[in-house]
């Protein structure tokens, strides 16, 4: 299991849930900069392939990646580590 990936038991802590895709170019940049972000601030991520559900692949097909942070979602296609940064901080409030 990567730094900051949770199992599906402890859910109630994801602060950071990134919407992927296999052969995803784009997902594999986004989780580098959540990995990065989530290890540098002790928050945890989960990264959830939309291909395992349905009703995910009809609401995210053409935007994955997709970033939330607190399930708001932050960014898709592109993730930007400050607005990614700024969510994070915003949340501890």
């Amino acid at each position: 299991m990567a730094d900051g990936l949770i199992s599906p038991a402890h859910e109630a802590d994801v602060r950071i849930t990134v919407y992927t895709r296999v052969g995803c170019h784009l997902c594999t940049d986004a989780i580098e900069v959540v990995q990065r972000v989530a290890g540098e601030l002790g928050v945890t991520y989960n990264e959830v392939d939309i291909d395992s559900e349905p009703g995910l692949v009809a609401q995210f097909s053409e935007y994955v990646p997709v970033v939330e942070v607190d399930g708001v979602q932050q960014g898709f296609w592109r993730i930007d580590e400050t607005r990614l940064r700024r969510a994070l901080a915003a949340g501890k409030n």
